[in-house]
């Protein structure tokens, strides 16, 4: 068995060396490169019961008004552009981790969703669009 001698310091220039590579990795990057300008995809959550699909995308500082919807060929189309309120000067951010630029996700719809019948809303910077199911009434045939 081998005696070592103990060093009182030994654990606390261990903790500081961890703590240098912690601070290292925060800083860095460069400003440029968080700024995070360019496409991005907001997350979405789709989830449905027994009359509807509904999708929640999450679409924080945009207005219904800078959003475009469409369905086209079953195919449901979300575009859009999160601008920079104001002007960004680079050295005055340590860290800019939102993405801002121009997104488009898309949807593949199923044939038994109504599309023509979805409602949209938009609250607290969460997209809701409530796609109905198409209600199939129960057919009872008789035999002959």
């Amino acid at each position: 068995m081998a005696i070592v001698k103990y060093n009182p310091l030994s654990e606390l220039r261990s903790m500081q060396e961890k703590m240098n590579r912690l601070l290292d990795l925060a800083w860095t990057k460069e400003v440029g490169d968080e700024l995070r300008e360019g496409v991005w995809q907001p997350p979405a959550d789709i989830f449905e019961d027994d009359e509807a699909v509904t999708i929640q995308v999450e679409l924080p500082d945009l207005e219904e008004k800078d959003v475009e919807i469409r369905v086209e060929e079953q195919v449901l189309t979300i575009k859009g552009e999160r601008k920079h309120g104001e002007e960004i000067k680079k050295e005055n951010f340590h860290r800019i981790e939102r993405y801002y630029g121009p997104f488009q996700r898309s949807f593949v719809l199923l044939p038994e969703l109504e599309s023509e019948k979805l409602k949209i809303s938009c609250d607290n910077g969460v997209l809701t669009i409530v796609i109905p199911k198409v209600r199939q009434e129960p057919v009872t045939l008789k035999l002959k």
